[in-house]
C-alpha cells in the first residue's frame, strides 16, 4: 500500500519552491550545442499559438492565498503556490519550449469562476477541485491530494465567495490525486448526513490498485515524478497535468452511493447532475458529470490539456485506448453540444460550445489514431519498437493544430507500445528475445564484444559528440551494468541522460532523464511516508493476506504445513492462512478443522505481524490479542517474508 509514500517523495523538491532552481541550475550541465539545435528545430513544429489558452488560463480568476506556502498543523511546508514563478520569459535551453510554454499556464493558481455557480481551484495541487454551489452548501468534486491542501482550497472558497458548508462530495475516479484530501473537506462524523458520490468499483480500486505490485511502482513513480529534483531550468519542470503533488496527509471517506450506467442522474443539494460512466479508461472506476443547470461538462480525466497515458511509466495495468476513444466520441456528441463549458479534473477550461466539443473531438481522434496505427502496423508484423518509431516520426496532422493532443505527460512512444502490450504482450516473436540473458549478463557480453570497456566508452564518447545521447545511453547503460564501478562511464551516462532530459516534451520523461543522472551521479535516496489510515483500513483483509504472500520467500526455512486460523472481531471476519512448499494461500471467511496457531484480534496485529514483522512475542502481548498454538512455527513464517521494499537501484545493477 504505496500512494501515500510515493506522493509524498514526490512532493520533497516542490515544497522548497523557487530557491531550490538555482541550486538544480548551478549543479547541472548546460545544454549542449547539438541540444540548442534540437530545442530550436521543435520550436519550429509546434501549432500556431493562437490565444484560447492563454485566455482561458486565467479566465475567472477571482483571488489566491497571500501565503503562497501551505503548511501542515505540525508547521511543516505541504505545497508551494509559487514554486514555478519563475517560469517567464523564452525558453532557456535547457527546457522544450513546448513543455515551457505549457507550464506557463500551468503555473497558474488560485480560485476561478468557471459559471454562474461553478468554480474551480486550480494550482493547489496536482488536480483541480471543481465547487458547485448547491442549495444549502458547496458539492465538492474531487479534493485534491491532502487534506491540508483541501483545506487550504475550501478556505479560499468560503473566504472569496461566502461561508457554507459542504453538502456532498463527489469523486470522479479512483487516483489518490482525486479523493485524498476528502478530510479537509468534510468532517467524517457528517458523512453520514452528507452524501458522497462515487463511480460503482471505486472503493475496490482506490485501495487496491498500489497494493500487490506497491514496491516496484514506489520506485519506478520516483523516477516519474522526479523525485529529490527541485524546479528550475536544469531540473524537475512540472508532471504534465499539473505541478506535482502536494505532501500532506492522505485520507479517504467511503462513498454513500456509486453510480453505474451513463445517463444515470442525481439531485445533489438541489442541482441535477448527469453522469457517463468511463471507468476502464483513465482509471478503472471512473465517471464525468454533466452539470445540468450550469450546461458545464466535467471531462474528468479522459480529456485534458495534454495527451495522457496509456500505460504509466511508473507501473500499472494497460488502459483501453480503444474504449477511451469511445467514451471520447459519445462525450462529444452527447454532451459537448450541450455544453457550454468543458472543465477538467487537471489544467483549464474550454469555453464556449464549438470549441468544447471540438477539443473532446481533437482528444478522441488522437486515441484513436494512436489505437488504430498501432493496430494497423503490428497486423503487418511491425514490433512495438518498430511502431513506436515510425508513429513518433509522423505525427496525426490534426495534432499540429491542437496543444491538447501533445505529449506533455503521456507520449505517442511510449502509448504505442503500450497498446502493443495490451494485445500480444512483451513478446515480439523474435525467438531471439524470447530467452535473452538478463540485463547484466547480457551486457557483459555486449561489452565484450564491442571491444572492451574502454572500447565502449570510446564508442559512446563518438556518440555523444555526435549528439546521438539515445546510442550514447544505450552503450553507457550496458557498460554500467557491466562494470558499475567505472567512474568515467556512470558520468558520461548521466550527461548522456541529462540531455535528453532537457530535450523532452513530456514532464514525465525529463523526470526520468534527469532523474536517472541525478542518481548516477549523487547516488540512490531512500525516503519513507507516514502510510495513510484510511486507505490502510479500506483495504480488504483478502488484499493483505495477498500483499503478504507476494513477499513469502518459498527458498528459505518454511515451516511447511502451518495452518494459522485468524479471527478479527472489530471486523467481523475470519480467515486462514496455509503454508505451502511453494506459496502462502490466504483465505476470508474460511476457518480450518484444525489449527495449529490462533490468532485472535483486532486488524492491526495482523499487520504488524506480516507488514511490520514485528516479533510473534510482541504482537501476542498487544492488548486486545491472544496467540495459541505453535508461536515457534509462526515466527519462522514471519521471518521467511521479505521486508517491506524501500527502494532498489534502476540505473545500476
Amino acid at each position: 500500500m504505496t500512494i501515500a509514500r510515493w506522493r509524498a517523495r514526490a512532493a520533497l523538491a516542490l515544497i522548497a519552491g523557487v530557491a531550490g532552481s538555482a541550486a538544480a541550475q548551478d549543479s547541472a550541465a548546460p545544454a549542449s550545442p547539438t541540444t540548442r539545435a534540437a530545442q530550436a528545430e521543435a520550436a519550429t513544429r509546434l501549432p500556431p499559438e493562437g490565444t484560447r489558452d492563454a485566455d482561458n488560463v486565467r479566465r475567472g480568476f477571482l483571488a489566491t492565498r497571500a501565503d503562497s506556502v501551505i503548511l501542515s498543523p505540525e508547521g511543516k511546508p505541504v505545497w508551494n503556490l509559487d514554486t514555478y514563478a519563475f517560469v517567464e520569459g523564452p525558453a532557456p535551453d535547457t527546457v522544450n519550449p513546448s513543455l515551457w510554454r505549457h507550464m506557463t499556464h500551468l503555473k497558474n493558481h488560485g480560485l476561478f469562476a468557471v459559471t454562474e455557480d461553478v468554480w474551480q481551484v486550480r494550482g493547489f495541487d496536482l488536480s483541480n477541485m471543481t465547487i458547485i454551489r448547491g442549495q444549502t452548501g458547496w458539492i465538492v468534486i474531487d479534493p485534491l491530494t491532502s487534506v491540508e491542501a483541501a483545506r487550504a482550497a475550501l478556505e479560499l472558497v468560503n473566504q472569496t465567495l461566502g461561508e457554507r458548508p459542504v453538502s456532498a462530495l463527489i469523486y470522479s475516479h479512483s487516483h489518490g490525486d482525486h479523493f485524498g484530501g476528502a478530510r479537509g473537506v468534510l468532517d467524517p462524523a457528517d458523512a453520514g448526513r452528507v452524501p458522497v458520490i462515487a463511480p460503482e468499483g471505486f472503493m475496490e480500486e482506490a485501495t487496491s490498485e498500489n497494493v500487490i505490485a506497491g514496491g516496484a511502482m514506489t520506485r519506478r513513480a520516483a523516477y516519474q515524478f522526479g523525485t529529490g529534483l527541485a524546479p528550475g531550468a536544469t531540473g524537475q519542470m512540472g508532471s504534465g497535468i499539473g505541478m506535482g503533488l502536494s505532501a500532506g496527509t492522505l485520507s479517504l471517506i467511503a462513498p454513500t452511493d456509486t453510480v453505474a450506467a451513463t445517463g444515470e442522474t442525481r439531485v445533489v443539494d438541489g442541482v441535477p447532475l448527469e453522469f457517463q460512466i468511463v471507468s476502464g479508461s483513465e482509471a478503472p472506476a471512473e465517471f464525468n458529470i454533466f452539470i445540468t443547470p450550469a450546461k458545464t461538462f466535467l471531462a474528468a480525466e479522459i480529456a485534458t490539456c495534454t495527451m495522457h497515458n496509456i500505460l504509466t511509466p511508473r507501473g500499472a495495468k494497460v488502459r483501453d485506448a480503444r474504449a477511451w476513444a469511445h467514451y471520447l466520441d459519445e462525450a462529444a456528441t452527447r454532451y459537448g453540444p450541450q455544453s457550454d463549458v468543458v472543465i477538467s479534473s487537471h489544467c483549464w477550461p474550454i469555453f464556449g460550445r464549438t470549441a468544447g466539443t471540438a477539443w473532446l473531438t481533437a482528444q478522441r481522434d488522437n486515441y484513436r489514431w494512436l489505437h488504430d496505427q498501432t493496430l494497423r502496423r503490428m497486423n503487418r508484423g511491425e514490433t512495438m519498437d518498430e511502431i513506436a518509431e515510425a508513429l513518433e516520426q509522423s505525427p496525426p496532422p490534426g495534432q499540429s493544430a491542437e496543444w491538447a493532443t501533445r505529449g506533455y505527460y503521456g507520449t505517442v512512444s511510449h502509448n504505442a507500445k503500450a497498446i502493443y502490450q495490451f494485445y500480444l504482450g512483451w513478446y515480439d516473436a523474435v525467438p531471439a528475445n524470447l530467452h535473452p540473458h538478463p540485463p547484466v549478463e547480457r551486457a557483459k557480453r555486449l561489452v565484450s564484444a564491442l571491444g572492451g570497456a574502454e572500447r565502449t566508452l570510446a564508442l559512446a564518447e563518438n556518440a555523444m559528440a555526435a549528439g546521438d545521447y539515445r546510442w550514447a545511453s544505450d552503450l553507457l547503460q550496458s557498460l554500467v551494468f557491466a562494470a558499475p564501478d567505472n567512474a568515467a562511464a556512470r558520468a558520461m551516462l548521466a550527461a548522456s541522460y541529462e540531455q535528453q532530459g532537457y530535450r523532452a516534451e513530456s514532464a514525465i520523461w525529463r523526470n526520468q532523464f534527469l532523474a536517472a543522472a541525478n542518481e548516477l551521479r549523487n547516488g540512490r535516496s531512500d525516503r519513507s511516508a507516514v502510510q495513510s489510515n484510511d486507505l490502510i483500513a479500506a483495504i480488504s483483509t483478502q488484499e493483505l493476506l495477498d500483499s503478504a504472500a507476494t513477499r513469502f520467500a518459498p527458498e528459505g526455512r518454511t515451516p511447511v504445513g502451518l495452518t494459522i486460523a485468524i479471527d478479527i472481531p472489530d471486523r467481523g471476519e475470519q480467515a486462514v492462512l496455509e503454508v505451502g512448499r511453494q506459496a502462502l494461500i490466504g483465505r476470508v471467511g474460511a476457518q480450518p478443522e484444525k489449527a495449529d496457531v490462533t490468532i485472535r484480534g483486532p486488524r492491526r496485529a495482523l499487520l504488524a505481524l506480516l507488514f511490520v514483522k514485528l516479533p510473534v512475542s510482541t504482537v501476542a502481548a498487544m492488548e486486545g490479542v491472544t496467540i495459541e498454538g505453535d508461536r515457534a512455527r509462526l515466527q519462522e513464517l514471519v521471518d521467511t517474508l521479505d521486508p517491506l521494499p524501500h527502494g532498489f537501484d534502476i540505473v545500476l545493477p
